[in-house]
């Protein structure tokens, strides 16, 4: 089945996706958090440490335990797909490009228990506010439905701040 391009029909993408989930010794039911695997350092461009529940059997969204060291960032970055962190612990606060017409960035403050939305295509950066203790989110994105149709995109400024992504970044403001 072709999942993107002239091969592509949505019939047949819907009847893939089954109600019962199949898991095997490959795709278990249960990850527990020692099982969790980490992005190698360096393949994000931010001081945040990112490990993935990636062997869990879900289609159409990705699961990650992400920690921002105290005092830090993540990077600029936007992307297709919709993202949720739920704070476990920590304090801080986000910058969200806002949308349409307006200009500028939304700063939006959160704490533990907190659940923050970043839109689809959107300039974003999470800053952890404590110069003590480490923030650590569960962060839940709809990555794998866009990598079914093809449409995954992912762009990072690195620390830059949001005019500095912008500018660098004209085409698609």
């Amino acid at each position: 089945m072709s999942t993107s391009g002239s091969g592509f029909v949505m019939a047949d993408f819907l009847a893939g996706l089954a109600h019962v989930v199949r898991p095997g010794s490959q795709r278990p039911l249960v990850v527990h958090d020692d099982e969790l695997e980490p992005i190698p350092a360096g393949a994000v461009p931010n001081p945040t440490t990112l490990r993935i529940a990636g062997t869990l059997p879900t289609t159409t969204f990705e699961l990650f335990r992400q920690v921002i060291p105290a005092g830090e960032s993540s990077d600029m970055q936007r992307h297709h797909h919709e993202t949720v962190h739920f704070v476990i612990t920590g304090e801080g606060h986000s910058e969200i490009e806002r949308g349409g017409d307006q200009d500028g960035a939304e700063i939006v403050g959160w704490t533990t228990g907190s659940f923050v939305y970043t839109p689809p295509w959107t300039w974003h950066r999470h800053f952890n506010d404590s110069a003590e203790h480490p923030v650590e989110f569960l962060t839940i994105e709809n990555s794998r439905l866009l990598g079914l149709f093809g449409l995954t995109r992912r762009e990072s400024a690195g620390l830059a701040t949001l005019d500095e992504a912008r500018a660098g970044h004209q085409e698609e403001k």
